[in-house]
């Protein structure tokens, strides 16, 4: 993907998520999301915060102390008390633009919205689509960054030892017995995510699930 099909599927994305979150009923916005301590109004309120500044960074780290993971929390959570039709507007209102968060790309901002757009839908049993291209591009950068601090998942999970293999694209990497699977779910295991793991089989699939669980 060349960076106008990036910013191209970010307002895609963008707009679906605004979509969705329209429809949600109050309850809704006060269940669980993918993320484990995170409502899916935190997450909603997390993607209002993708063009942030340096200056604008450090008057998060100023105001809430800890890692980065600990800011990030916070700060998500303090704009989730806005209002819902606000926080859906914010969204909306970064369509078009090609601002981003200091210290990342146009690449990672579009999984952040991948990702987290998930995080909101698969709980709530509501379909959000992942374009493939985008979500194997998204892909192919965080398995050449997993292990890293430039990966940025939720939580670890074993990818070590397995082949994985798209079935809605052309798309692989690892070596192993083969897990195959939509590219979304293994873009959300990627980040972290054992939600896809249902969706997942071949050979290592049972393995895998396996060693994910024993991990927990």
């Amino acid at each position: 993907m060349n960076v106008d099909d990036i910013w191209n599927t970010i307002d895609e994305q963008r707009a679906r998520t605004a979509d969705l979150l329209e429809q949600l009923t109050d309850d809704e916005w006060r269940r669980p999301s993918l993320c484990e301590g995170w409502t899916v109004r935190d997450v909603a309120a997390h993607l209002t915060l993708q063009q942030l500044t340096v200056v604008d960074f450090v008057r998060m780290v100023v105001r809430h102390r800890g890692g980065v993971n600990t800011i990030i929390r916070e700060s998500s959570r303090r704009r989730a008390q806005r209002p819902i039709q606000e926080l859906i507007a914010d969204l909306r209102g970064m369509i078009g633009s090609r601002r981003h968060n200091a210290g990342i790309t146009p690449l990672e901002a579009m999984i952040d919205l991948l990702v987290h757009g998930q995080d909101i839908a698969v709980p709530l049993q509501r379909d959000l689509p992942m374009p493939p291209d985008a979500a194997a591009a998204g892909a192919t950068r965080m398995w050449s960054t997993r292990g890293t601090g430039k990966a940025r998942v939720f939580a670890d999970v074993p990818l070590d030892g397995f082949r994985f293999t798209a079935t809605d694209t052309e798309w692989s990497s690892g070596s192993g017995p083969e897990v195959r699977g939509p590219i979304s779910a293994i873009l959300l295991l990627l980040a972290g995510r054992r939600a896809g793991l249902s969706r997942l089989e071949g050979d290592g699939a049972e393995e895998l699930r396996r060693q994910v669980t024993h991990t927990r």
